[in-house]
């Protein structure tokens, strides 16, 4: 038997056992990442300031500001390689932003506080999962 063959076999039970003994979460970060590629999104990891990105995901939180505060909506958007905020400027309710959902947004990329920012992004809401 060839080298080479021996090492596709290698690497091929090294690629099962990592699917096997990945957590939920890894998988899960795996499938949200090969969806977003799927669609021709960016990925969050990759995105730097000042770039305009089309990026998918899942909403892991939503927080409405204060009362006492201008009216900001934020959000939490997950794609299983990093997490960008959305905030939506003077709005304390979008219908359907709502943690679980998925969506895709594009926006120009911001850095606040060292986070990954999309102030306004459009937005489209993905069908809810049953």
């Amino acid at each position: 038997m060839s080298t080479s063959t021996n090492s596709a076999r290698a690497s091929g039970w090294r690629a099962w056992f990592r699917q096997v003994l990945a957590s939920d979460a890894e998988l899960d970060a795996q499938n949200l990442e090969r969806a977003s590629e799927r669609i021709g999104c960016q990925h969050a990891g990759a995105c730097r300031r000042g770039e305009r990105a089309r990026l998918s995901g899942r909403l892991a939180s939503v927080t409405v500001s204060p009362a006492s505060q201008a009216p900001t909506l934020e959000a939490e958007l997950y794609d299983g390689t990093d997490t960008i905020t959305l905030m939506w400027m003077g709005r304390r309710r979008i219908p359907g932003i709502e943690p679980g959902r998925s969506v895709i947004v594009v926006g120009r990329i911001a850095m606040n506080d060292d986070r990954k920012v999309l102030y306004n992004p459009q937005y489209t809401l993905e069908p809810a999962a049953s």
